[in-house]
C-alpha cells in the first residue's frame, strides 16, 4: 500500500479506534495511547486490505435446532434484538476481507452476491459479550441504530445471530474515517470545517430529538460517504435518555469529554455539543486544545483551567461559535440545533441535507489520493495481523456454556438477562 505502514505515522490514534464502521462497546476502563485516553474498551485499527476470492467458513451443525419452541438460554438471551439465524453462505455472502480489529472480534468487508453491494459486518463471539458484561450494551446499540434513518448517520442494515456469534450489518464506506483526512492534512479551512460542522449538527439534533445521546463524538467515528460527506458511527456508548433524565457513567474518548463527563455527571445532551466544539477546534488549529492525560481526574483539572481561545487569525464568526459550545457551564452551553443554525458563521449556509449533499466534497475527494493517504488510515498498524488472521478460530468459537471461557464455566446465563446497561 504505498509506504510501509507498520511504521507509526502521525499522533497514534485513541484506544477506541473502531474507524467507525460498527461499534466497540464496553465502557470505563481509563487507558492512554498516544494522543488521547479513552474509557472504553480495547479496539485496534483495520484498514480495508483485500483478500481476493476469501470465502467465510460455515458454521458447520451450528443450527440444529431451529424448529425448536423454547430455544436454548445461550440464544434466547440475545433474543429479540439478534434474530436466529445461519450465517449466509458464499454463494449470498463473499468475504472480500478484513476491515479492523474490534474490541471483541473482526469487523469483515463482504459482498451481497445478488444486490453487488459491499457492506461492513461485526461479527462478536457471544462468549466475548457474556464475559465482558455488555450484553445489555450490544442490544441496546441496535435498538438505537434500528431508529436511525439519516442522510448524515451510518445506516444499520442488519443483524442477527449463530450459535456462537452476534453479527451486526452496516453500510461500508470506503472513503475511510474523517481522522485520516486529518492526519494527511493536518488542519482544515474555515470554510471546509463549515461543511462537517452543519452535517454533523444536523445528526446531532436528529439524535438529541429522540432522545439519544451519542457520548463519543469524535473524528475517528466520522465515516465519509463516497462523495466526501459526513456519516456519524459508532453508537456502542449511546444512550436513550428520558426528557429531563442526567446520565452519570464517565465514558467517551478522554480529550473530548465534557467537563461535566469527566466529573462524574450528571450530564445530559449537551455534553455532545462540547464534543463537537473539541472536534472544530482541533480540525481547524491541527491539534487538540488540551493533551490528554491519563486519567479523567487530571484531565478534568486541565479542562476546567483551559480558556479555549482561538488566536485572532480566525474569524470572529469562528471564534464565536467555539465559545459557544466550549462554554464549561452545560446549562449556557449551545445546545441544540436550532442555536447552532443561527450562529453568523453560517449565515448563508442551508442546513437541507439535499443541498448540502449536492455537491461532491472535492477536498476530500483530492486527499483520498494522497500517497500517504493509505499508511495514515493504518495508523501504524502491521500487515502480519492480517496476514495471520484465523478464521476457523473465530466462526468455531465453543458451542456450549461451560466451553465459553473459564470465568463463565460457572455463569447462569438466565442472569445475563438482568443484566443493565449502568450509563
Amino acid at each position: 500500500m504505498g509506504s510501509d505502514i507498520s511504521k507509526k505515522e502521525g499522533p497514534t490514534p485513541s484506544r477506541r479506534l473502531s474507524h467507525g464502521f460498527l461499534s466497540n462497546m464496553g465502557v470505563i476502563m481509563a487507558q492512554r495511547l498516544g494522543h488521547s485516553a479513552v474509557f472504553s474498551r480495547p479496539a485496534v485499527l483495520e484498514d480495508r486490505l483485500p483478500v481476493p476470492g476469501l470465502m467465510l467458513p460455515s458454521e458447520e451443525n451450528a443450527e440444529t435446532s431451529d424448529t425448536e419452541r423454547t430455544p436454548p438460554t445461550f440464544i434466547s438471551v440475545f433474543l429479540p434484538e439478534f434474530p436466529r439465524r445461519k450465517f449466509p453462505g458464499p454463494d449470498h455472502l463473499q468475504v472480500l476481507g478484513f476491515i479492523a480489529k474490534g474490541s471483541y472480534g473482526p469487523i469483515i468487508k463482504v459482498k451481497d452476491i445478488f444486490s453487488e453491494k459491499i457492506y461492513a459486518v461485526k461479527v462478536l463471539p457471544k462468549s466475548e459479550i457474556l464475559k465482558h458484561e455488555v450484553l445489555e450494551q450490544s442490544k441496546e446499540e441496535v435498538i438505537i441504530q434500528r431508529q436511525l434513518k439519516h442522510p448524515f448517520i451510518h445506516n444499520l442494515q442488519d443483524c442477527w445471530q449463530t450459535q456462537r456469534n452476534l453479527f451486526i450489518m452496516c453500510d461500508y464506506c470506503s472513503t475511510g474515517d474523517l481522522y485520516t483526512y486529518w492526519l494527511v492534512k493536518g488542519q482544515f479551512g474555515e470554510n471546509e470545517v463549515r461543511l462537517f460542522a452543519a452535517e454533523l449538527g444536523s445528526a446531532l439534533g436528529f439524535l438529541h430529538d429522540l432522545g439519544i445521546m451519542h457520548r463519543d463524538i469524535k473524528m475517528e467515528n466520522i465515516l465519509l460517504s463516497d462523495q466526501g460527506h459526513l456519516r456519524l458511527s459508532d453508537f456502542g456508548l449511546s444512550r436513550r435518555l428520558k426528557r429531563g433524565g442526567r446520565a452519570f457513567t464517565i465514558c467517551g474518548t478522554i480529550q473530548y469529554m465534557a467537563p461535566e463527563v469527566l466529573g462524574g455527571g450528571p450530564y445530559n445532551h449537551a455534553a455532545d455539543w462540547w464534543s463537537l466544539g473539541i472536534m472544530l477546534f482541533s480540525l481547524v488549529t491541527g491539534e487538540f486544545p488540551v493533551p490528554a492525560e491519563p486519567d479523567h481526574s487530571t484531565m478534568l483539572t486541565k479542562v476546567r483551567e483551559s480558556p479555549y481561545v482561538l488566536p485572532n487569525t480566525y474569524s470572529s464568526a469562528f471564534i464565536l461559535l467555539l465559545t459557544e459550545l466550549l462554554c464549561k457551564n452545560p446549562v449556557n452551553r449551545l445546545r441544540n440545533l436550532e442555536c447552532f443554525k443561527m450562529q453568523a458563521f453560517f449565515r448563508g449556509t442551508s442546513f437541507d441535507s439535499h443541498i448540502l449533499q449536492k455537491t461532491p466534497v472535492k477536498f476530500i475527494l483530492e486527499l483520498r489520493t494522497h500517497p500517504d493517504w493509505a499508511a495514515k488510515a493504518m495508523r501504524g498498524l502491521s500487515l502480519d495481523y492480517f496476514d495471520n488472521f484465523d478464521w476457523d478460530k473465530i466462526l468455531h468459537s465453543p458451542t456450549t456454556p461451560s466451553e465459553l471461557s473459564p470465568t463463565l464455566a460457572n455463569m447462569d446465563l438466565s442472569r445475563a438477562t438482568a443484566q443493565t446497561c449502568k450509563a
